[in-house]
């Protein structure tokens, strides 16, 4: 079985072996951020089970792959929610529940994909219990969703789960240029990695603009490290006030830019695409040093998706990363 999904190869794998021993549960949650490919790992599974062509699957050439690649199978549905909270409602459940038990027109299975899950209400997660406790033979749920803690421990437990991660940053450039031929490598590879492996992300920050001012302020980030001037750093997270993104953007930037001066003078390439910088900081700042920036950069990523006030915000990264240089 080949998904046409690069990176994630556990999850590839754990899926194509419940496909291949007719193994696959009535439901399954596709976890992770926005851009991770969450709805495109649906489809991807959709066509496994519709294709009847030769050879490996999905083929993506027969007549049950070309109906879903264009949008028109009659045997897959999508709905989504628009993102607002609880503005995935019971309606579109009841809706499932009344087509469910109408057999497949063409394929083996009707498989319904239902985005946006964190925005499903409570009383649309209890309304589709029923049927993923007692589902037709024939029935697939896919439920992507940011963050599974969004679901009913119910629908939890009637489920598996499966969580995206980034992938590689070298794999997610060439894909990126693949797609957008006129993207430079470079750009490419500094978008990856200031999102962490996400491509959807990196590819929205290429077309937006955004990559160039994540790039500066990293940079400025990282010069600020051993600027004496103690609100310089300061300064330069202050365009964060209202852009949480772009800031923990900047951190995972940040983060590539100090493992370059970890390993400037071993011959490793320089992953951000600044190796004076790195290297300049792998003098001034030293190993040790380094080290607990890279763990502060780690810890105020994770602090920055959980905590909803810029301004603290701000202020926590200004002194963590002056406190890991024991400033």
């Amino acid at each position: 079985m080949k998904f046409s999904f690069i990176g994630n190869q556990k999850v590839k794998e754990q899926l194509a072996y419940l496909i291949e021993s007719d193994r696959l549960p009535h439901a399954i949650i596709i976890e992770g951020e926005e851009g991770l490919g969450k709805r495109t790992l649906a489809k991807e599974i959709a066509l496994s089970l519709f294709c009847r062509g030769e050879g490996e699957k999905p083929c993506r050439v027969c007549p049950q792959c070309s109906k879903v690649l264009k949008g028109y199978h009659p045997d897959l549905y999508e709905y989504s929610a628009t993102g607002g909270a609880r503005s995935f409602h019971v309606d579109v459940i009841r809706e499932v529940k009344e087509d469910v038990f109408v057999r497949p027109n063409e394929a083996p299975y009707k498989v319904y994909i239902l985005g946006n899950c964190q925005c499903m209400s409570e009383s649309a997660q209890n309304a589709i219990l029923k049927i993923l406790e007692e589902p037709p033979e024939y029935a697939l749920f896919i439920l992507t969703v940011n963050n599974k803690s969004a679901l009913l421990e119910t629908v939890l437990s009637r489920s598996v789960t499966v969580s995206l991660d980034g992938v590689d940053v070298a794999q997610g450039a060439e894909y990126i240029c693949d797609k957008i031929p006129q993207t430079e490598y470079a750009d490419a590879l500094s978008a990856v990695t200031a999102w962490s492996g996400n491509i959807g992300k990196a590819i929205d920050a290429l077309g937006d603009g955004r990559l160039s001012k994540i790039s500066s302020v990293a940079c400025s980030m990282a010069d600020a490290l051993t600027d004496t001037n103690e609100y310089e750093l300061l300064k330069v997270c202050s365009v964060f006030d209202r852009d949480r993104e772009t800031l923990i953007a900047a951190l995972s930037l940040l983060k590539t830019i100090l493992r370059d001066a970890l390993l400037s003078g071993t011959g490793a390439d320089a992953l951000s695409g600044q190796k004076e910088r790195a290297t300049s900081l792998a003098t001034q700042l030293g190993r040790e040093k380094i080290l607990r920036l890279i763990t502060a950069c780690d810890e105020l990523t994770d602090y920055a998706g959980k905590n909803g006030n810029n301004a603290i915000l701000i202020t926590k990264v200004c002194y963590e990363l002056r406190r890991a240089q024991n400033r």
